[in-house]
């Protein structure tokens, strides 16, 4: 088996096709922190940042959102989860946090990352993609 000429680094960014780009954009930034960018209105694109990485959120009803078909609904999701590595993670603050935001919180426990085993909290955006914040790892 050949090795690839590279070495990857790290998540460059995640693309998520929306139905509701406002809410979607004020859930990114207002409750989870992420910046606005860069925009591209004739596209339908608008671009997060995300620490070191970008969260695209792409408008169905844009030019590159037709493009994709039939959008996320009740019958099936564009992915599975984004994880997103936080700093400063205290599960009860992060919790309350997100509860105060009208967040719905999933599942709560040590999961596996790219930094080894630690804590994480499983979240849901207002398009229903499950989002997980993960906390280092453990010692």
């Amino acid at each position: 088996m050949h090795k690839p000429p590279f070495q990857l680094a790290r998540i460059d960014h995640v693309v998520l096709r929306v139905r509701d780009m406002a809410a979607m954009q004020r859930f990114y930034c207002e409750v989870l922190g992420c910046r606005e960018e860069r925009r591209q209105d004739e596209i339908g694109l608008v671009q997060l940042r995300a620490g070191d990485s970008l969260i695209d959120l792409v408008s169905l009803d844009g030019r590159l959102g037709r493009l994709g078909g039939e959008g996320p609904g009740a019958q099936g999701h564009n992915m599975d989860h984004l994880c997103l590595q936080v700093e400063g993670y205290d599960e009860a603050t992060i919790v309350a946090y997100l509860q105060a935001h009208g967040v719905r919180v999933g599942d709560i426990g040590s999961r596996y990352g790219a930094k080894g085993e630690g804590p994480s909290i499983y979240l849901y955006d207002p398009q229903g993609n499950m989002v997980e914040l993960k906390g280092p790892p453990c010692a």
